[in-house]
């Protein structure tokens, strides 16, 4: 079998990470049963690798799976070939998941079928002479480009396992806990915080795919996880649970995606007498901020001081953050202003205390949902092919649990329920839009132009 890159940081690590831990589990159920061992993790790699081995270094292969336990054989398996690895959200409508597919030049598709996993061709071309450059890269995570077409974060292996350093070392994650992995695998969060520090570092975690508040808290007493990677909706729901099961196991609680609204931290900690560790990160470059102070004290946007290995500066009411943990750039777009060298600038407004950070709004019109990245010209360029729809523009509005929501500005005869009905045919659940608010034309400013932010304000009012 060829193995197409020698000098492999993640696979390096991970040949530590299975000396150490051959026989012990790895990853495992919802009822705490053990579904792989991490010599279990090895053979399912191998078996990967063979039936991947057909395909070219350099090729992107979409992985479009839930929490299951074929994940970090996956991984393995890819990067031994010098394959690129592309998690696609499980939930993925299935336009958005082609146009990503077809924006990364992905050869091969990845996804579960009825009773198994399914390894499907596709008609993408080997982008690694292409411009720029991924050959250099050994992994893709998919984000919101400037236009209607989705784009590519390129990283090497070497990142990716900085990143797990730096949260590991930062939030004091050690090998003999247990990671609760309810959070997408497919996610930048869940792939930061799950996976790679089971491959770099050998911190074993129980897979769930549930999220009904009472099926969270009994897998997590089940399974004696000793680390919670959540988000804010989780912890508001568990703190409103009566008859909560003990959970003598757990000792960390974090949460990202979002900022933390402090009533929902101030509820959890009453109820569990544990803190709720804020947890602040970005797509490309992974984690920024923590909260890693152990009182139980709250307050809105605060998200930490600067984790270890990770430089901030302000640069006019936003931050520059360096680090090795920060990806290549993008792809197949460019963007050096934002991305590349080593350093990233998020479009959050950044305030810097002296406790730490604190996150004051947006500068671009890209929408945070729950941590994922919304580009509101994507979802305007679907919304304007529904029937009766004559302008359709899309902004975000503060959400307490999700950070933000969509909603879309419609002119046209279409009804409200129309437009819905069409999203959530062409839309994957989290795309949808909030509301539908319904207006004779839109509105532009004094320079004859759409502002989503002065939409943003004017739709609030009209709804208070």
């Amino acid at each position: 079998m060829r193995c197409a890159t020698k000098n492999n940081a993640i696979l390096t690590r991970w040949a530590g990470t299975l000396a150490r831990r051959g026989p012990d589990p790895a990853v495992r159920g919802r009822d705490g049963g053990i579904a792989r061992s991490f010599a279990d993790i090895e053979q399912e790699a191998g078996e990967w690798a063979e039936r991947l081995a057909r395909w070219q270094p350099g090729t992107v292969i979409g992985i479009q799976l839930g929490n299951t336990p074929e994940w970090p054989a996956l991984v393995l398996a890819a990067m031994r070939l010098g394959l690129i690895p592309l998690p696609l959200g499980r939930h993925m409508a299935h336009e958005e998941r082609e146009l990503a597919l077809a924006a990364c030049g992905a050869g091969a598709l990845i996804a579960e079928i009825e009773g198994g996993v399914d390894l499907e061709e596709r008609g993408g071309l080997n982008p690694g002479s292409a411009n720029p450059p991924i050959g250099s890269s050994n992994f893709l995570k998919l984000t919101s480009g400037t236009t209607s077409r989705p784009r590519a974060i390129r990283f090497t292996a070497a990142q990716l396992a900085a990143d797990c350093d730096n949260i590991c070392e930062t939030m004091g994650i050690r090998e003999a806990d247990l990671n609760f992995g309810v959070i997408p695998f497919s996610h930048s969060y869940g792939f930061s915080n799950l996976i790679t520090p089971l491959l770099c570092r050998g911190v074993a975690l129980a897979a769930s795919e549930e999220h009904m508040p009472r099926a969270i808290l009994n897998d997590l007493a089940r399974t004696g996880a000793t680390v919670f990677p959540g988000m804010p909706v989780f912890f508001e729901k568990l703190a409103g649970m009566d008859g909560a099961p003990p959970l003598p196991a757990l000792r960390l609680c974090i949460s990202a995606g979002a900022p933390l609204p402090a009533r929902v931290g101030e509820a959890f900690s009453a109820r569990y007498g544990l803190k709720v560790h804020t947890f602040y990160g970005s797509s490309e470059c992974g984690g920024i901020g923590y909260d890693a102070s152990e009182e139980p004290v709250y307050e809105e946007g605060f998200v930490g001081r600067a984790m270890r290995n990770v430089e901030i500066a302000e640069e006019g009411g936003q931050i520059a953050v360096r680090s090795a943990a920060v990806g290549e750039g993008y792809y197949p777009e460019v963007d050096t202003e934002t991305l590349g060298h080593g350093r990233f600038i998020p479009a959050d407004l950044v305030r810097i205390g002296e406790r730490g950070m604190y996150l004051t709004g947006r500068a671009t019109d890209v929408i945070n949902i729950a941590g994922r990245k919304l580009n509101p010209a994507e979802i305007e360029e679907r919304l304007s092919r529904c029937p009766g729809v004559r302008q359709v523009v899309v902004f975000g509005v503060a959400s307490a649990l999700r950070n933000e929501e969509a909603v879309a500005c419609v002119s046209g005869s279409a009804a409200a329920e129309e437009v819905l009905r069409f999203a959530r045919a062409v839309l994957s659940g989290w795309q949808v839009p909030k509301d539908v608010w319904l207006v004779a034309e839109v509105p532009i400013n004094d320079r004859g132009k759409v502002s989503r932010r002065e939409l943003a304000r004017k739709y609030g009012e009209i709804r208070r």
